[in-house]
């Protein structure tokens, strides 16, 4: 039995894929840490982006999900994050030009042996535009059309990730889904994890 959990980030530009991946890690986590058999308690995944990050609400929130994850930890809990702090420090660079210094919360978030995903994507705006073009088709993503950008600022903003995963203190795990769904991927995060399926 997992004694102390997992905390996991989820991070990566839009349409990368990352509700993807963390459906079938979320997925491997449950069934496998499950409890109860009538609450999913085997692992708690928390889309953490409610549209402030890049905003100066971003760091607080941050903050109060940090010690969520240290409750959570404390009860040996999987914990999946999606979108966090590199998420905020991303869109305030590339929104703002604006640095935010997340320093003090990763020593918090070492502390709980957090590691980072970074599911990021070939930079082909043709891949950009399709899955763009999907995502604007889709009825459960009406509102989107409101935060569509060209292919090329989602390979600018890719890029800002992974600049800022390459300086983060936590362990990076750098996965590319180019192609979806991608099960070499699932395989190679649960081995980075020392989990087998």
């Amino acid at each position: 039995m997992n004694q102390i959990g997992h905390r996991l980030i989820i991070e990566g530009v839009e349409l990368a894929g990352k509700s993807s991946i963390t459906h079938q890690i979320y997925d491997f986590l449950e069934k496998k840490y499950n409890t109860s058999g009538h609450i999913l308690d085997g692992c708690h995944w928390i889309n953490a982006d409610i549209n402030v990050f890049g905003t100066e609400l971003g760091k607080d929130m941050i903050n109060l999900y940090i010690k969520m994850g240290e409750l959570l930890h404390s009860c040996g809990k999987n914990v999946i994050f999606e979108k966090f702090h590199i998420s905020d420090q991303a869109y305030n660079l590339f929104h703002n030009n604006k640095i935010i210094d997340y320093e003090r919360e990763e020593e918090r978030l070492m502390k709980l042996d957090t590691k980072i995903i970074l599911c990021t994507v070939n930079p082909d705006p043709e891949i950009f535009k399709s899955r763009l073009e999907d995502r604007l088709s889709h009825p459960g993503y009406f509102h989107y059309h409101r935060l569509a950008k060209e292919p090329t600022d989602y390979i600018d903003l890719q890029e800002k990730y992974i600049e800022l995963c390459e300086k983060s203190k936590l362990p990076v795990l750098m996965v590319d889904l180019s192609v979806l769904p991608n099960h070499e991927v699932v395989k190679e995060i649960l081995s980075w994890l020392g989990e087998t399926n």
